[in-house]
């Protein structure tokens, strides 16, 4: 199978997922719903090739089994799939080699599904709804082979009332003859909204290693863009990037280009637009989505330098001196800014000083520096050892600004009404963990972690000095 046995539930893949299937589809031989005593409350057979008989296998190795962990059990030629909720069991069977990812993805669609329409998904709401569960599962899957799992589309279809255990489902109303002239299946065309507004977010997370030298060893940047869209009816949405955009890694874009390593979209956007174009043309779902991801390693502008010193005292204390530099324009500043310094294991007692008086201060505006000064006290050992000093990791965040690059150029809002839209694009670059810069190699002596046990003890957490 494509799971391992680890005993892991695997984590659902989004609904784009029926789209980049791999060679082996999700063929499902049968459908159930177990209660956890194993009654079965659900149960649809798709192929010939399986009884109703094997929810019985399924009761007794299972169910009935608590050593059981894995989510896949193979007994002979047929495979069970299962995902527990609220004490139930919602089991895929299959008796061909199947993508395991897609049958889960199947099961945990059908989950997100029904939770759309009755709210939680218990035993009793399954028993008060068992006509609509025959009419979604008949609908999301035909002879076996996963069709349309879009929440949207399918309550255009089934407008059977069900019992709610919350106020989560609304009452929908039948548009099939709209659905069936081209609208989108991730979108409804009655939508409406007092004001129509939407809000891009383009948020960059930067990577680096840096020696102590100062040579940039890694330098990357995983960046997304999320999107708000709270617009009326059926909008048409152009979204522009820069110029130069660089994609093709055998194109070459220059020292001001912005390369791209890869990047994914939206099963929204029309690609071929994009390619043609750079610009990103889709009909976008209601609410909040991630319309793109993407990955770059060159050309990265790196937000804050790190200068670190550090300094032996003899053999009872090490002394850091480190400047913070921003490399951005001044209108611009740098919030939630942490710098964590390594001490070595045997330190007794750190003393921190700052020029302004405080270890905190609100921002770091661009083209200043701030400098922290500190001192570790360290305890005297007679067994000494080489302390392999750990780089300084900074966390950061800076609005308006992309070390990438990557900027929006424009963002249109094109709808049959011509009504007028509100249009809103931030940018945001942080570090969390990942920004690392490592001292100069000079050494300290430090005692074997086995010489007392008192200083096992001994403050072992790194300083820190930071903004908030």
């Amino acid at each position: 199978m494509s799971m391992g046995a680890s005993g892991t539930p695997p984590v659902p893949l989004s609904a784009a997922a029926w789209t980049r299937c791999s060679r082996r589809p999700a063929m499902i031989s049968a459908f159930f719903i177990f209660n956890q005593k194993g009654e079965v409350l659900i149960s649809r057979l798709y192929r010939t090739d399986l009884k109703r008989s094997i929810a019985d296998v399924f009761r007794i190795q299972v169910v009935s089994n608590s050593d059981v962990r894995s989510p896949i059990i193979t007994l002979g030629s047929t495979s069970f799939f299962h995902v527990r909720i609220n004490n139930l069991y919602v089991v895929a069977v299959t008796k061909c080699n199947a993508n395991a990812a897609l049958v889960f993805e199947f099961c945990y669609r059908f989950i997100s599904i029904a939770k759309s329409y009755f709210g939680k998904v218990d035993e009793e709401a399954v028993k008060n709804n068992f006509v609509l569960i025959y009419e979604l599962i008949d609908e999301i899957i035909d002879f076996g082979y996963p069709q349309n799992s879009e929440t949207d589309t399918l309550k255009t279809y089934i407008t059977t009332e069900s019992i709610v255990s919350s106020s989560i489902a609304a009452e929908e109303s039948s548009k099939i003859t709209t659905q069936a002239t081209g609208a989108t299946n991730w979108r409804r065309g009655d939508v409406k909204y007092k004001k129509n507004e939407a809000f891009v977010d383009v948020v960059e997370t930067v990577n680096l290693s840096m020696s102590a030298k100062g040579t940039v060893l890694r330098a990357d940047v995983d960046g997304h863009i999320q999107m708000r869209a709270y617009l009326s009816g059926t909008p048409e949405c152009k979204f522009g990037l820069n110029d130069k955009l660089v994609i093709d890694k055998s194109e070459r874009g220059g020292g001001d280009a912005v390369e791209l390593d890869d990047c994914r979209f939206h099963q929204c956007v029309r690609l071929d637009e994009f390619d043609s174009t750079r610009t990103i043309s889709f009909v976008p779902p209601d609410g909040e989505f991630e319309l793109m991801r993407y990955r770059s390693t060159s050309n990265i502008k790196l937000p804050l330098r790190v200068i670190p010193t550090v300094n032996e005292i003899g053999t009872t204390a090490v002394s850091y001196v480190i400047t913070v530099k921003t490399n951005f324009n001044n209108k611009l500043s740098a919030t939630n800014v942490v710098v964590r310094i390594p001490t070595p294991l045997n330190t007794t007692n750190v003393d921190c000083k700052v020029p302004i008086g405080k270890a905190k201060i609100p921002r770091i505006q661009g083209g200043q520096e701030v400098t922290f000064q500190g001192q570790a006290s360290l305890t005297s050992t007679t067994h000494r050892q080489v302390w392999a000093r750990p780089p300084i990791d900074v966390d950061f965040q800076v609005l308006m600004f992309t070390s990438s690059g990557l900027i929006v150029r424009f963002l249109k809002v094109f709808e049959k009404s011509n009504y007028h839209s509100v249009k809103w694009v931030r940018y945001l670059t942080k570090a969390s963990g990942s920004y690392q810069i490592r001292p100069n190699q000079s050494h300290v002596r430090l005692a074997a972690p086995t010489v007392m046990r008192q200083q096992r003890t001994t403050a072992r957490d790194a300083t820190h000095a930071g903004t908030d």
